[in-house]
């Protein structure tokens, strides 16, 4: 019998992609999962993803984005066998790790990707000021310049003063289609 050169205890691991590809890998690997003779070995395979607030068109959408780009997390015991069969999954480029050696990700980073994973409201970053001069990025007003006169954090919401046929007129705009003006 040979001898296994890795430590066989239960850990996550991070495997390198082809970026595109996270998904069809993630997908490859749990379609093993149910095989018998995978049981107790590879338990999970995640691409994590967190939710963003997106704005097209002057549309806001909710999307999911990769936390991290050509990357996958696998629950495994790593062993010669599962380390053969990660690797030789299409879109694999390698473990992560020091030199040939996979390095386990740490049950506290675990935890935190996860939290991050979790939260379901996409969280608003309005980083203005009141009578900050902005520009406009996106809509029917892109191109215009203005000045923030109202925030509304919870909603992600600016009210901003476009001047328009030499007078001011209030817009109300999503935190996302303005940008400052340094």
């Amino acid at each position: 019998m040979a001898v296994n050169r890795y430590d066989d205890t239960l850990a996550w691991y991070t495997i390198s992609t082809y970026s595109g590809y996270e998904d069809k890998v993630a997908e490859s690997i749990k379609q093993r999962l149910d095989r018998p003779e995978f049981q107790d070995k590879i338990l999970d395979a995640i691409v994590p993803k967190e939710k963003q607030i997106e704005i097209k068109n002057g549309k806001r959408k909710i999307v999911d984005r990769k936390i991290f780009q050509g990357y996958v997390l696998v629950q495994m015991r790593l062993s010669d066998e599962t380390w053969y069969i990660i690797r030789n999954t299409p879109g694999v480029t390698g473990f992560v790790g020091t030199g040939t050696q996979p390095t386990p990700v740490s049950e506290k980073e675990i935890a935190k990707i996860k939290k991050r994973m979790g939260v379901e409201d996409p969280k608003y970053s309005v980083n203005y000021a009141l009578n900050e001069v902005v520009s406009i990025t996106d809509g029917p007003f892109k191109g215009f310049e203005g000045t923030v006169a109202e925030i509304d954090s919870t909603k992600g919401k600016l009210k901003v003063m476009v001047s328009m046929f030499g007078r001011e007129t209030p817009v109300e705009l999503d935190a996302l289609q303005v940008k400052k003006i340094s």
